[in-house]
């Protein structure tokens, strides 16, 4: 799957709808949801895109190829899990909005136990988180990202946000 994670951010983000995203957890308890709500971010150029400042600390991951998690926290308690896409040093990520039975990504981490230790996984490889491919066909909507006024035109009305409905 690791050419998957390789594509455009564009195409990767709305791809991982239906998707089973799978969780370990330390007690050896595997939790799997469906995929549901994604968000594209897309590299230099978008300014809602957390590497449009270039590489820091905090986006490394970005700038690496396609198939890792990059996960950062915001408002002092909820962590967001995104997944890396794209060609080595061309930056861009899908954050993972929902999942069955959770909308809103802060809610999504916290039951599924995601915090920074995730931070760099490579969901190829890692014994505790990845993506599986059940086969599901996604039909989905578009519609802007939320939360990035700072971003300005045309990054706010971007139709960069994909909703599984069926």
């Amino acid at each position: 799957m690791a050419d998957f994670y390789e594509q455009d951010v564009l195409t990767v983000a709305p791809s991982l709808l239906g998707k089973i995203l799978v969780v370990k957890q330390p007690s050896g308890d595997v939790l799997r949801y469906k995929i549901t709500e994604t968000e594209a971010y897309r590299g230099h150029e978008d300014r809602a895109c957390h590497a449009s400042k270039g590489k820091t600390r905090r986006t490394e991951v970005m700038f690496r190829r396609g198939g890792y998690v990059y996960v950062y926290f915001v408002y002092g308690m909820y962590w967001m899990l995104n997944v890396v896409t794209g060609p080595e040093n061309e930056p861009q990520a899908a954050l993972i909005r929902g999942i069955e039975g959770y909308e809103g990504p802060g809610r999504l981490t916290r039951v599924l136990g995601i915090d920074g230790t995730f931070y760099g996984e490579d969901l190829t490889s890692s014994k505790r988180i990845w993506i599986e491919d059940n086969g599901y066909k996604a039909s989905f909507i578009t519609s802007p990202r939320i939360g990035i006024n700072y971003a300005g035109q045309p990054w706010v009305d971007m139709p960069w946000r994909f909703i599984l409905t069926a």
